[in-house]
C-alpha cells in the first residue's frame, strides 16, 4: 500500500468522512455521491484491493456481518436494503479498496443496470 488509498485515509482518520460506525476491523461511512436515500460504505480497515483479492474468508464474515448489523441498527430490515460489491473496472469499482455499498430508502430494480 503506497499511502494514496482514499479509503485507507478515511479508516485512519486522515481523510474526513461522515462516520456512522467503526470498530477494530471495519469502518462504515456515508457515500459522498449517494445513489439512494441511505447509501453507506462498509470497508475493512486493512487495505484489500477488491473482492477478487480477499484471501481470508474471515474478511467476508466481518465485513458482511457489519453491513447486516448496521442495517438492523438503522431499522432497515422491515422494508429491505441492497448490498453491492463492485469488483474491477468493468464491475464498476472506482476505489481500489474492498467496500460494500449498503443502499436503502427506495425501491430497486433488477437487473441493476
Amino acid at each position: 500500500m503506497d499511502g494514496k488509498c482514499l479509503f485507507c485515509g478515511i479508516a485512519s482518520g486522515e481523510v474526513p468522512a461522515e462516520i456512522v460506525y467503526e470498530d477494530d476491523f471495519t469502518v462504515v461511512f456515508q457515500d459522498v455521491a449517494p445513489q439512494a436515500p441511505v447509501h453507506l460504505l462498509i470497508i475493512p480497515r486493512e487495505h484489500i484491493e477488491s473482492a477478487a483479492a480477499v484471501q481470508n474468508p474471515e474478511v467476508w464474515s466481518k465485513v458482511m456481518n457489519c453491513a447486516a448489523e448496521t442495517a438492523s441498527r438503522m431499522g432497515l430490515n422491515d422494508k429491505g436494503y441492497r448490498l453491492v460489491t463492485n469488483c474491477g473496472v468493468q464491475g464498476g469499482q472506482t476505489i481500489p479498496h474492498l467496500h460494500i455499498h449498503l443502499l436503502a430508502g427506495r425501491n430497486f430494480r433488477w437487473p441493476p443496470g
